[in-house]
């Protein structure tokens, strides 16, 4: 049987731009089975502050890569790769189609393009030396431990963006190579799998209305009794992935008496904007997305225009 489909569709863009939605569409007109590309939907529990799709949702369209982990297991970007191939051969097994939703970009790219990082246990003793260096002299110290080593990376980073300072560190010192280095080995590899990319964007303005209102929604919908039973239900150490959450993070720090509610709403909004003009400025990097801008196209027309791209092109 000669399989109907061999390309991996990609639905990406910022947070609350409306993938969800459109990728629903696809998998039902094109029947495809959808993998989460979402680095925070793999855990369990955190239903809310993640927004995952429903049950019933997930029993219209097979859902993949959601609720794998518990909050307090590492799992990092080769994880995803090594989990989602199989995933994705079985899909085309099926004569169905792979369809990769979500917003981390590094998931998708690792994919699609491969993820050339060796794969290396963390040096937590390096990192605990580094965070140590760093309070007595200041970020801007080890900052400039990583400019010695990897001048590039450094150039990219702020000083304060310290966990992606020592992890470039890490890496030289592990591997004897640095973060630079394997970036470019990446970019010169041949892509791992053929793939049509549609990237769903809205005018600033709107996209960061939309994103407030999901946050007064998430807070409605239970959010903080969420945040609370996570807490007492796990141990999460200090550098777990999943404490640094974007809605969780903010929560744990109100609940520990940094801040009132109120700022912790705050805060939870303006993380989420700022974290999705990170996303847009990553996807934009990548010229094979095919963009549609929800604020100047009616849905029934977007939905209509995707579909149509994805017929010429699967």
């Amino acid at each position: 049987m000669v399989n109907k489909y061999d390309k991996v569709v990609a639905v990406v863009g910022p947070t609350a731009a409306g993938k969800t939605e459109l990728s629903l569409k696809i998998a039902e007109e094109f029947d495809a089975e959808i993998i989460s590309a979402d680095s925070m939907q793999i855990y369990k529990d955190m239903d809310i502050g993640t927004a995952k799709v429903s049950e019933e949702i997930q029993n219209r369209v097979k859902h993949h890569q959601i609720d794998i982990i518990t909050p307090e297991e590492d799992y990092s970007v080769a994880d995803y790769q090594e989990d989602v191939d199989p995933i994705i051969e079985n899909i085309f097994q099926k004569n169905k189609l792979p369809l990769l939703v979500g917003g981390t970009g590094l998931y998708i790219k690792a994919v699609l393009e491969g993820f050339s990082l060796p794969d290396m246990d963390p040096d937590e003793d390096l990192r605990e030396k580094l965070r140590q260096e760093a309070e007595e002299h200041g970020n801007k110290y080890v900052h400039d431990k990583l400019r010695k080593i990897d001048s590039k990376l450094a150039d990219k980073l702020h000083p304060n963006d310290l966990r992606r300072v020592i992890r470039g560190i890490e890496i030289y010192k592990l591997t004897g190579h640095t973060k630079t280095y394997y970036k470019k080995k990446q970019k010169e590899a041949p892509p791992r799998h053929q793939a049509v990319k549609i990237g769903l964007t809205r005018d600033r303005e709107e996209l960061y209305d939309r994103i407030n209102k999901r946050v007064d929604l998430m807070i409605e919908e239970g959010l903080i009794e969420e945040a609370k039973s996570i807490l007492n239900k796990y141990e999460l150490n200090d550098n777990s992935t999943a404490r640094q959450a974007i809605g969780y993070k903010e929560l744990f720090n109100h609940f520990n008496g940094e801040y009132d509610l109120e700022e912790a709403i705050r805060l939870i909004k303006r993380n989420t904007r700022r974290y999705a003009k990170r996303q847009l400025s990553f996807f934009k990097r990548d010229d094979s997305i095919k963009w549609y801008n929800l604020s100047k196209i009616k849905k029934e027309k977007l939905f209509k225009e995707v579909l149509g791209h994805l017929e010429n092109n699967l």
